[in-house]
């Protein structure tokens, strides 16, 4: 005969509970105030006056540089002319981008309208484009004219849906046929910006995974929680990444992937903290924009720090400016 199964003891209703018995390690810092009941782009520009004529975005193609108040007023103009396109509170907004000012004018520009931006890899193939767009019903693409031929016919679209017929596609750059230019957001007057009421949990960003153990996933990040995960790192008398006015951070990392999104352009943004944007990684290119503009904060991948310690170009420039190097995401 098998043996029974042993009863558990009865339990001591005077015993202590388990969450009451548990050892909590916390922090020798002291605890933070996280402003997570604002909306993200009034976080990130609450302390706009403080540094509202530094420079807030360097463009590495043309050496255009935004101050933050001009970052602030161009964000509000892509509201509005977000806005009188009809996209509304929750609508979603594709970015097929990469790293450049517009990206960060849309990304704002939708968070003040309380629409959602969904980013995508220009690099994608027109299956994988199509997948993202219909998962995330995005109703609008903004991107650069070289990308839009993955943006038409094809057996990937549902219901034979076209650019410029079933959805808008705005390029950064001369628009191709069915296209508007960016020009007809950046040139709406920010008085047309609707006033909405945004909550804490309304979303603002829908990143999708990576699909490394399946099929790449929407994951949807609301105002308080990339909020909260800005604050961590740099809010409070201690922060964790010591973000200062006077750094340039580099921006290499696409922002359509989180670490760059979040660690490098929302934490400069609260910070203060000016960001310098490049296209794409050429290591001759990266190390002259480095030296010409006194980057001082690196975020980087581990295959690109191994590319900087093993090329003898870097030998040739002077990257004494860079006193943290943070990287991540691999």
């Amino acid at each position: 005969e098998p043996p029974k199964p042993e009863l558990s003891p009865p339990q001591n209703q005077n015993a202590p509970s388990s969450h009451e018995t548990d050892h909590i390690f916390r922090s020798k810092l002291p605890d933070i105030t996280i402003s997570n009941d604002l909306p993200l782009h009034a976080y990130c520009f609450e302390n706009l006056s403080d540094f509202s004529d530094r420079p807030c975005l360097i463009s590495g193609s043309t050496g255009k540089t935004y101050s933050f108040a001009e970052t602030h007023l161009i964000s509000r103009k892509v509201a509005a002319g977000l806005s009188n396109l009809g996209i509304k509170k929750g609508d979603v907004i594709m970015t097929l981008l990469q790293n450049c000012p517009e990206f960060v004018f849309s990304f704002i520009g939708a968070s003040m309208i309380g629409a959602v931006i969904t980013t995508a890899n220009p690099f994608y193939t027109q299956s994988e484009i199509f997948k993202q767009f219909s998962s995330s019903r995005a109703k609008l693409i903004i991107t650069q004219s070289q990308y839009v031929n993955k943006l038409g016919d094809s057996d990937c679209h549902e219901n034979n849906q076209k650019p410029g017929e079933d959805f808008i596609v705005i390029t950064i750059d001369d628009p191709p046929e069915n296209c508007l230019h960016f020009n007809v957001l950046v040139e709406a007057s920010e008085s047309e910006m609707p006033t909405v009421s945004i909550l804490p949990d309304d979303p603002v960003a829908l990143p999708f995974s990576s699909g490394t153990t399946g099929l790449p996933k929407g994951v949807i990040l609301t105002h308080k929680s990339l909020i909260t995960s800005v604050a961590q790192q740099v809010d409070g008398e201690i922060p964790n990444l010591y973000l200062k006015q006077d750094d340039v951070v580099l921006c290499v990392l696409p922002l359509f992937h989180i670490f760059s999104l979040n660690s490098v352009l929302l934490c400069s943004l609260r910070a203060g903290s000016a960001v310098l944007l490049m296209q794409k990684f050429e290591i001759g290119s990266l190390l002259e924009l480095i030296q010409k503009h006194n980057v001082s904060v690196a975020a980087v991948v581990p295959p690109l720090v191994q590319a900087l310690a093993k090329n003898p170009l870097v030998a040739n420039f002077d990257l004494s400016s860079i006193r943290v190097v943070l990287s991540g995401a691999a």
